[in-house]
């Protein structure tokens, strides 16, 4: 399960926690202009914008949990079991598998206005990346500054939705997750009225009891509606350092910890692998991971971005403590 979200100061800010049981050894990965995409059913595309993002450590084929390209488009893809449904071969449309689709539509799109008119054609066919690696049950949140979407392929076909909350998790589908919302208009970041009637006082003993029922518990719709009550509450300053923190103190919000949902398998517990932060507009990843809480930074613009082959990064994994004395 994972948690995505975007946030806008001076620039715009998209990423993702990246919750599961275990890690596929995941990794940045810069794809430069020039680094040629093959895909099972259409054509190569052996020239389009680069891309940065993190992707699973598994191939020399950049398998995106999440990355944003040149022109600030940004995408992440999460889990979405028993709701995802994926098609056959179909003449006439863009068969594209669930694992190309980050990579096709950052190659081609320079923004949400953009990819909207490629969905027209889309057909997210059923075929596997390798028998070791079966297609993931996915729906995505897509964004540029201007306008955020979730993308989902249901049994009615797919489906896209404007995005005002800027926030997506998992199940139900995103329409559900939108009109939960309306249990908790009640809440406010202000102090809290004595509604409850009767000719008695009751007293507001904390602050923050104007937000009293908001949802603290893991599960996907509690995540949405902290994350989309974090979010719209959220104040910063504008700089890049105030911004980032910022951001990573929203996701932070619905942080999995190991231990606290326990999985049935050899892994026993989904925790929080890895947060990352995207400022869309520079082209810069930031990222955090479970075992190491430090933020670290990689830049797109900052690589040979004529290449024709990916550049990796491993994700830094050890805890750097400063001491002090």
């Amino acid at each position: 399960m994972c948690t995505a979200s975007n946030y806008k100061t001076e620039d715009h800010y998209f990423g993702r926690n990246f919750d599961y049981e275990f890690s596929y050894n995941e990794r940045i990965t810069i794809t430069p202009r020039n680094y040629v995409f093959n895909f099972k059913k259409i054509d190569s595309i052996e020239s389009h914008y680069a891309i940065i993002g993190i992707a699973a450590g598994v191939d020399s084929y950049p398998l995106y949990y999440d990355a944003c390209n040149e022109k600030g488009l940004a995408i992440s893809g999460l889990n979405f079991p028993d709701n995802a449904v994926y098609r056959d071969y179909a003449e006439d449309m863009v068969n594209i598998t669930p694992f190309e689709f980050i990579p096709y539509l950052l190659s081609k799109a320079s923004n949400v206005s953009e990819v909207k008119e490629l969905l027209k054609d889309i057909n997210l066919v059923n075929i596997n990346f390798s028998p070791e690696l079966p297609l993931s049950p996915l729906h995505w949140m897509i964004c540029d500054e201007k306008e955020a979407i979730v993308v989902e392929p249901l049994a009615e076909g797919i489906k896209i939705y404007d995005n005002p909350v800027g926030v997506l998790t998992n199940n139900p589908p995103f329409d559900k997750q939108l009109f939960y919302l309306n249990n908790f208009r009640n809440l406010s970041n202000k102090s809290s009225s004595n509604n409850f009637g009767g000719d008695f006082d009751l007293d507001e003993y904390s602050r923050g009891m104007g937000a009293f029922g908001l949802p603290g518990d893991l599960s996907s719709s509690s995540r949405f509606a902290k994350v989309a009550f974090t979010r719209a509450n959220s104040y910063s300053d504008t700089d890049e350092a105030s911004s980032v923190s910022q951001f990573f103190h929203i996701l932070g919000s619905v942080e999995q910890q190991r231990g606290c949902t326990f999985i049935k398998g050899p892994n026993f517990y989904e925790y929080t692998i890895y947060t990352s932060c995207y400022n869309t507009n520079k082209c810069i990843l930031y990222y955090k991971t479970y075992n190491n809480s430090q933020i670290s930074s990689v830049k797109l613009f900052n690589e040979d971005l004529d290449s024709n082959e990916l550049k990796n990064y491993d994700l830094i994994n050890e805890e750097n403590i400063n001491f002090i004395n």
